[in-house]
C-alpha cells in the first residue's frame, strides 16, 4: 500500500497560509522543500478519500461551543463557479450578492453563536438537481442531529425562504424556541375572522400575538429600515419583546460574517476540481480551516484577516532581508 504523503492538517495550513491560488498544484509547490514531498496528485486523492459525513467538522468543534447556551442560525450561500462547465455540483442559484441567478455551489450551514464566537456545527451541499434533497430537508436533518448532539439554544433563526411551516415544526418538535423573517403574503390571523396576508395586520412597535395558519399562535413585529424597507418577523416566544428580538437578530448576523469568512480567507470557492467527491472534500476542509481562524481569533484577538496578513507579511519580510531578484538593473 502507497504511503500517503499528505493529510487534512497539511491541505487546512495551507488553504490558511494562501493569499489567491487554492489549487492542489499551489498546495503542491509550497510545500517545505523535503525528500518525497508531497505532489499535486497526493492532495487530489487526500479530497477524494474525504467522508461524506460532517463528523470530522463535529469533532473539532464540540469543545468550542455552549450546546446549552447561544443561538443556531441557519441560511445557504452560494459559492460562484462562473466559468464551471464540467464541475460536479455546480448548478445555478440565485446570488444575494450578485442579485441575480449565477452558476454555484449552494452551500448550506448550521452555525452556532453567542454573540461573539461564530463556528459551524453541520453543513450540507444541495444537489436536488441530481437527485438530492431539498434545502428544506437538508435544514431538518441537521437540526435533528444538533438535537441529537443535546443542544438546547436560547433560540433558532432564519430567514424567510426558511420560515416553512415544515421547518418550524421541527424546530418545536425539539423543543426550541424560533425566531423567522416572514414575507409580507404570509397568512396569520389577527382577530378570529380569518386569515389575511400579514402586510394587512396591525402591528404595533411591541409586536402583536396572532395565529399563523397551520401552525398555531405566535407573536409578530413590523420593522422599518432607514431606506424604508419593511420586514415582518414571527416567533414562537409569546413573551418575547422587540429588545429581545432586535438582540437575536444582531446575533444572528454573524452567518453572513461566517460567510465573507470563510470565502475571503479560506478559499472555500477557488478549488479546481472536477469529482464531486473532491469538491465535497475542500469544501469540509476549508469549513475546518475557518474553525481554526475563529478559534484563533478568540484566543488571541487577532481577526482572521490580520492572521493571513501576518503570514504573507513573514514571507516578504524574509524575501527583504534575502532578496532573490537583482537589486539594479544593468545594460
Amino acid at each position: 500500500m502507497t504511503e500517503r504523503r499528505c493529510d487534512e492538517v497539511d491541505y487546512i495550513q495551507f488553504l490558511i497560509a494562501a493569499p489567491r491560488v487554492f489549487t492542489c498544484t499551489e498546495a503542491a509547490r509550497c510545500q517545505p522543500d523535503e525528500p518525497e514531498a508531497p505532489a499535486h496528485d497526493a492532495f487530489t486523492r487526500l479530497l477524494q478519500r474525504q467522508p461524506p459525513d460532517t463528523a470530522a467538522l463535529w469533532q473539532e468543534v464540540e469543545r468550542l461551543v455552549q450546546r446549552d447556551a447561544g443561538i443556531l442560525v441557519f441560511d445557504d450561500t452560494t459559492l460562484d463557479k462562473f466559468y464551471a462547465r464540467k464541475i460536479a455540483l455546480v448548478t445555478r442559484h440565485w446570488s444575494g450578492k450578485h442579485r441575480r441567478v449565477v452558476l454555484g455551489i449552494n452551500l448550506i450551514t448550521l452555525l452556532w453563536t453567542d454573540g461573539q464566537t461564530r463556528l459551524p456545527i453541520d453543513f450540507r451541499v444541495y444537489d436536488k438537481p441530481f437527485g438530492g434533497k431539498t434545502k428544506n430537508e437538508h435544514v431538518q436533518a441537521m437540526l435533528t442531529q444538533a438535537k441529537q448532539r443535546s443542544f438546547a439554544p436560547r433560540c433558532v433563526l432564519c430567514d424567510s425562504w426558511y420560515s416553512g411551516l415544515e421547518n418550524l415544526k421541527t424546530i418545536r418538535g425539539c423543543g426550541w424556541p424560533w425566531l423567522v423573517r416572514f414575507k409580507a403574503n404570509r397568512y396569520v390571523n389577527p382577530d378570529r375572522t380569518g386569515n389575511v396576508p400579514i402586510e394587512r395586520v396591525v402591528i404595533p412597535p411591541e409586536g402583536r400575538v396572532v395565529h399563523l395558519k397551520g401552525y398555531g399562535m405566535i407573536k409578530v413585529f413590523r420593522t422599518v429600515a432607514k431606506d424604508g424597507d419593511v420586514e415582518y418577523w414571527g416567533t414562537s416566544e409569546l413573551g418575547m419583546d422587540e429588545e429581545g428580538r432586535k438582540a437575536f437578530a444582531k446575533q444572528a448576523w454573524g452567518i453572513e460574517q461566517y460567510h465573507r469568512g470563510l470565502k475571503q480567507c479560506c478559499g472555500v470557492e477557488k478549488a479546481q476540481v472536477r469529482l464531486g467527491t473532491a469538491q465535497r472534500g475542500h469544501l469540509q476542509l476549508a469549513i475546518r480551516a475557518f474553525v481554526r481562524l475563529e478559534a484563533y481569533r478568540l484566543k488571541t484577538g487577532v481577526s482572521w484577516y490580520e492572521a493571513k496578513t501576518a503570514i504573507v507579511r513573514t514571507a516578504i519580510r524574509e524575501y527583504l532581508a534575502h532578496p532573490t531578484m537583482p537589486s539594479a538593473i544593468t545594460a
